[in-house]
């Protein structure tokens, strides 16, 4: 009986190991769910950044690059929305990027936000104000 608990224990660790995120995991490119928008996740130092890498309408109706037209800086509204890095100094905690911000250029708002693998082609985004509870979560899908 003894061997038989050892044995359970011993998978059961195994098994847990295997599910367990790794911090890189989160890497590479990532569709939002209306499909308008890419988003390519990379680290700078232990720190994780995700900037807008594809956008399904980068030119306005006159043919010229969308602007960040709606930022509250107005320095920075000239600057070009593809390219444009949203998301913000995540870092990795218990098998989730947290303590970051993602930015939202068609409001010009800048929300608090924590990252979530649900699977390995599954990213949760929550972005809120204040506590996790008063937010809004949307799932982002890999780009292969």
């Amino acid at each position: 009986m003894l061997k038989k608990a050892s044995l359970f224990i011993v998978l059961f660790v195994l098994s847990v190991q295997v599910f367990a995120q790794k911090k890189d995991d989160i890497l590479g490119k990532w569709l939002n769910p209306s499909g308008e928008g890419q988003i390519e996740i990379y680290k700078r130092g232990d720190k994780f950044f995700g900037k807008l890498a594809w956008i399904k309408e980068p030119n306005d109706a006159n043919g010229k690059p969308k602007t960040d037209e709606k930022n509250p800086t107005e320095s920075l509204r000239n600057r070009p929305v593809l390219g444009l890095e949203i998301l913000k100094n995540f870092i990795f905690d218990d098998g989730k990027w947290i303590d970051g911000t993602i930015y939202d250029p068609k409001s010009g708002k800048t929300y608090s936000c924590k990252l979530t693998l649900k699977e390995a082609n599954q990213l949760s985004v929550r972005g809120f104000i204040g506590v996790s509870l008063i937010g809004r979560t949307e799932v982002f899908k890999r780009v292969k």
